[in-house]
């Protein structure tokens, strides 16, 4: 049975079940839907717990089947929580999952978690997760996307007994807040704790100004180069060059970021071609694997994008591969970073539809 995580709290008050399965590339949340089973594990009689972490393809499975099918020597039932950080089990691990899934039925004396990374496609059709999945629980860990993450701010203050201005002035606080702690959800919450400490709501009233945030929150964000993707199809020259920014202080590699900009602009170039010769656009996109989140983003800008323009920015993209291994080009900047904000704004700014002289101003800036 799969749940999202908004929906653990109701289910834990149904009742809980003896197989739990955490899959997800997001700590915190994962780490906090942890904790709400142990406690609740914790009131229904759970009071011995045992943690075993897989490492490598060659682990021992033999302590985990038997703490799984062994009764405690201290209580009356345990909590068996079993690691796999690379979220490969390997074939005896296959087969370990598999028995212990099977072993939860009916054995109320032990509560088994299993903890994962994010799951592909493949590893979800796996016999072992498709197992878990039979005859336990899955709960699978959503990331909290840019555009919700001033929304996932607010309800977290809000929790705490604090919450921002009302109106403009409080969406422009949560928006400077979503920029400073993006792509690191671990220190947003951290953030979000402080400022419970700093302006506590007995004293302030609860509100917080922009002037005690913008005071006290850090900037801890963090940026995904794949995001990159995103913010520059959705046409935000702004978050692009504050990504841009971000990505090179981290120190990531030029070539990376180049790479994932020029795939974007093939990409795009390929699917307007074949709708050029007469194939609908979810076949384009299908045929050139372009699904999820990014999909939506070329529907969108596909329509504003000439064949003419797409084949400029091939040119620009070749230029910049150069350039990021050391080649200088005639009115192009000298730095490799410098030539990635250029194309990424060529890019950004026709996906936004501005008009020519605004991309040029924007432009001009990364020269």
């Amino acid at each position: 049975m799969q749940i999202a995580s908004g929906q653990l709290s109701n289910h834990l008050q149904r009742g809980l079940k003896t197989l739990y399965t955490l899959h997800g590339d997001e700590p915190l949340l994962q780490q906090e839907a942890l904790d709400a089973i142990r406690a609740h594990a914790r009131t229904q009689g759970y009071t011995e717990r045992t943690s075993h972490t897989v490492s490598g393809a060659h682990y021992d499975w033999s302590e985990v089947l038997a703490a799984g099918g062994s009764l405690s020597l201290f209580a009356d039932k345990q909590i068996v929580e079993i690691r796999i950080p690379s979220g490969k089990p390997g074939k005896d691990g296959s087969v370990a999952l598999q028995q212990l899934a099977e072993q939860s039925q009916g054995n109320d004396s032990t509560l088994t978690i299993v903890t994962l990374p994010r799951m592909d496609k493949t590893s979800k059709s796996a016999a072992w997760f498709t197992a878990l999945e039979s005859f336990g629980v899955t709960l699978e860990v959503q990331p909290v996307e840019r555009n919700a993450l001033p929304q996932w701010i607010a309800q977290r203050l809000n929790a705490q007994g604090q919450h921002v201005e009302s109106g403009e002035a409080g969406q422009r606080t949560l928006q400077f807040f979503a920029d400073r702690v993006e792509g690191n959800l671990l220190a947003a919450h951290q953030e979000i704790q402080k400022l419970a400490l700093l302006f506590p709501a007995d004293r302030y009233a609860g509100e917080l100004t922009f002037e005690q945030v913008e005071s006290a929150v850090l900037n801890v964000a963090r940026y995904d180069v794949f995001k990159l993707s995103e913010a520059v199809l959705a046409g935000n020259p702004q978050r692009v060059q504050r990504m841009l920014d971000g990505l090179q202080a981290e120190g990531e590699a030029e070539v990376l970021v180049h790479y994932t900009l020029a795939e974007d602009i093939r990409a795009l170039k390929r699917v307007k071609d074949a709708i050029a010769e007469g194939r609908p656009m979810p076949m384009a996109l299908r045929e050139n694997r372009i699904w999820g989140p990014k999909e939506r983003l070329f529907e969108r800008v596909l329509p504003k994008l000439s064949g003419a323009k797409l084949a400029e920015l091939l040119q620009s993209a070749h230029l910049v591969d150069g350039i990021v291994k050391g080649l200088k080009q005639p009115d192009w900047p000298l730095t490799g970073w410098q030539s990635l904000h250029r194309l990424a704004l060529q890019l950004c700014v026709l996906c936004a539809a501005v008009p020519a002289s605004g991309g040029a101003s924007l432009a001009a800036r990364t020269r």
